[in-house]
């Protein structure tokens, strides 16, 4: 029922799956967390920025941006990403249209954490004399984060899901594979239903695991 299946790398298309959420995850918590931290300055061209930023990013189909990372920047602009090799290049690419897209709504839950913060901790770390960049790193951000592990996890997951956008740039993820597959075999029914497992078994334990998380870790007030 599966020989079909000779021939192809599910398991690496997955993995590739793998890594382009991993990388696309962290680059999008920093830069998510440096844009709340924009949102939250004192700093008018600051919030400006990520106000603008977010709102703008947010209403822009990933596909839009991924293929802007790839016919923008590499083909009219000319950036290598630091390799000469394609594949990694197309790779590097689609990480970076993903940290960019994904940042977005990552700010947005960070920054909802940071509103659940007690105005009055924070005015008590700077009567102490902390700075403003040392209240949000000390005092408020570990609230928040602690606040919206839920929120953040359904980023993750719409994070794995939007990978499989990455595949209109040419990149072997998992769903680059299962169109090659669904035009060279007759089982389009089947393909679909193994790759749609294969999504559920990334996303399902990924869910469950940081929403027990939430609770445990969850601020009490």
């Amino acid at each position: 029922m599966f020989d079909f299946l000779e021939g192809y790398d599910v398991l690496g298309a997955f993995w590739m799956t793998v890594k382009l959420t991993a990388l696309s995850a962290v680059g999008s918590l920093v830069w998510g967390t440096l844009l709340a931290a924009m949102r939250v300055s004192p700093v008018p061209l600051l919030r400006g920025f990520g106000t603008v930023y977010v709102n703008v990013v947010r209403n822009i189909p990933l596909t839009v941006i991924i293929l802007f990372s790839s016919l923008g920047l590499a083909d009219i602009f000319g950036a290598t990403m630091g390799t000469g090799d394609f594949k990694v290049q197309g790779f590097r690419l689609a990480v970076l249209g993903l940290v960019a897209y994904t940042a977005a709504f990552v700010c947005e839950a960070v920054r909802s954490g940071i509103n659940t913060v007690p105005m009055g901790q924070a005015e008590a770390a700077r009567a102490i004399g902390l700075s403003f960049s040392q209240t949000l790193t000390l005092v408020v951000l570990p609230q928040a984060f602690r606040a919206v592990i839920g929120p953040l996890a359904n980023v993750l997951i719409a994070l794995t899901k939007n990978t499989t956008v990455a595949a209109a740039i040419g990149v072997a993820e998992a769903a680059y594979l299962m169109k090659t597959m669904i035009e060279n075999e007759a089982q389009t029914l089947l393909i679909g239903a193994i790759f749609a497992f294969g999504f559920v078994v990334l996303t399902l334990p990924t869910g469950l695991l940081l929403g027990r998380l939430g609770k445990r870790l969850a601020v009490k007030r």
